[in-house]
């Protein structure tokens, strides 16, 4: 994998622990030493992982990527909020499709499974939980955490489909690596949120979906239902078309895949 730079610069400072409660925790209360425009932080280990909807994030230590960045997008308007959701799951789905191309193993299909998950095949590789501060009709700071599965060869809790580079590749991967890919291309993907360029991200956003193609079986509070995905909108929120060609809408957690 291409060796991305990592080292600080005036407009990023990299924090690594050894352990913490959880780096999206730990971001919430640190200030750099300087001004930046984005703040890193990593663990070896988090005694209490978080995952979306207050789920644990199972990680053994030392053998995945923990990970979480501020940043303050005052520039984003809370109607566009979703776009740094999809800027950074598609840094970590490239990383991971990167990983998996240079190992040899370029028969999987890396996607993003609505809202952020990211999926290899029908299992997940990563999770990522964003917690957003508005402060008026402004999004004062937003910190992204990441848990990316690398190089873990058993998974002891109860999630349903975890899946790590390792057991796909039979091969380690060198985490610092796969770190700087990532900031590398969620940096590139931020200068154009910044510049109001959302559309193309957006795009391909849709285009690196869980089940983008085709009919699928979905479950709200309501039952069982078909459906094919039409839409991601701005906030967040799905479409769905059904197979009497209603859009339903949802917000996270109001419907899930079947």
């Amino acid at each position: 994998m291409k060796h991305y730079c990592l080292d600080d610069s005036p407009r990023f400072h990299l924090v690594e622990l050894a352990e913490t409660v959880s780096t999206n925790s730990f971001l919430a209360g640190y200030q750099p030493p300087r001004p930046v425009e984005m703040t890193v932080v990593t663990a070896e280990f988090q005694t209490s992982g978080r995952g979306q909807a207050g789920n644990h994030w199972e990680s053994a230590a030392r053998q995945n990527l923990l990970f979480s960045i501020k940043i303050h997008p005052t520039a984003l308007p809370p109607t566009n909020i979703f776009t740094l959701s999809e800027a950074i799951a598609l840094a970590v789905r490239d990383a991971v499709d990167t990983a998996l191309k240079e190992s040899g193993a370029a028969n999987h299909a890396v996607t993003v499974k609505w809202p952020n998950d990211i999926y290899v095949d029908d299992s997940k590789i990563a999770g990522i939980l964003i917690e957003n501060e508005l402060q008026g009709r402004t999004i004062s700071r937003a910190i992204i955490g990441i848990g990316l599965n690398v190089n873990q060869q058993e998974f002891l809790s109860d999630a349903p489909n975890p899946v790590s580079l390792l057991q796909l590749t039979g091969k380690e991967h060198e985490r610092q690596f796969i770190l700087a890919h990532i900031i590398s291309i969620f940096t590139s993907l931020y200068a154009e949120i910044q510049s109001h360029n959302y559309t193309s991200i957006h795009e391909t956003f849709l285009q690196h979906l869980y089940r983008r193609s085709g009919i699928h079986g979905f479950r709200d509070a309501d039952g069982s239902f078909q459906a094919s995905i039409s839409d991601v909108e701005p906030d967040g929120h799905i479409c769905l078309r059904d197979t009497d060609g209603r859009i339903r809408r949802y917000a996270f957690k109001e419907v899930e895949h079947i």
